[in-house]
């Protein structure tokens, strides 16, 4: 399937390594080019170089005012345009709610919330009909997951913004999608994984959650970011996908 990729331009944040990576690696691999952010520049540069010619790697925090406004212009001037975003960013830090700081609450806030609206506000200015603005959200948009209290409080408020955003933008033929992975095989998740007393006990029992019975592969996340972002998804808009591999058992 022709998903139509083939030389539009997309800024994919977070995208050194996870979530955001596999994104943007199936956007290039089907013929988009790519902008593509994280926090240090060794490891940008390194992954924009492994993503090949049609990517360019910008050194940005999404909690930095001034990134949505550079970002998009590196886009037009790299390759000539910009036709979407996806908004990816690592997680907040775990903890239960006697655990988190104010400080942990607030640099959350600016970089998985604050960041984020900016981000969609600046992309929604400059993106014509046929522009689409992506989020990376969470299973914890629908139910909390434990241990992950930040997480729970701030990605349902971000869904919420991009529902309406998806009403706002609609008219103009710029649509807002949002995934919702769950237990996808990335470092996070192994890293969550590892704060277990017995890390193969709480992989094991994870699994046994999920209907498919196994950790998606983060390949999987990244054709369905593609498909999302492509003008093959023309008519999705304001829909959050759980990535999950069954776990969500409502509709």
């Amino acid at each position: 399937m022709d998903l139509g990729l083939k030389d539009r331009v997309y800024v994919v944040t977070g995208a050194t390594r996870g979530l955001g990576n596999a994104a943007a690696r199936e956007l290039v691999a089907d013929g988009a080019k790519v902008v593509i952010t994280g926090r240090e520049e060794k490891s940008v540069a390194e992954a924009a170089a492994a993503l090949g010619a049609n990517a360019v790697g910008v050194v940005a925090d999404n909690a930095d005012p001034s990134a949505p406004a550079r970002l998009i212009a590196a886009a037009r001037e790299h390759f000539g345009g910009f036709d979407g975003i996806l908004v990816s960013v690592g997680g907040p830090a775990p903890g239960f709610v006697a655990d988190n700081t104010d400080e942990q609450w607030q640099a959350a806030f600016e970089s998985v919330f604050l960041g984020a609206v900016r981000l969609a506000r600046a992309s929604a200015a400059e993106l014509e009909a046929g522009g689409v603005v992506g989020f990376v959200l969470s299973g914890s948009v629908h139910e909390p997951i434990p241990g992950l209290t930040i997480s729970n409080g701030l990605r349902p408020g971000l869904a919420g913004f991009a529902k309406s955003l998806a009403d706002e933008l609609g008219p103009r033929g710029i649509r807002v999608v949002g995934l919702l992975p769950a237990r996808i095989d990335t470092d996070r998740v192994r890293e969550l994984d590892g704060m277990s007393a017995d890390p193969e006990a709480a992989r094991a029992a994870n699994e046994a959650r999920i209907p498919l019975r196994r950790y998606g592969l983060p390949e999987e996340f990244g054709r369905t970011a593609a498909f999302l972002l492509s003008p093959a998804a023309s008519y999705l808009t304001g829909v959050m996908l759980p990535v999950d591999g069954g776990m969500r058992h409502g509709f």
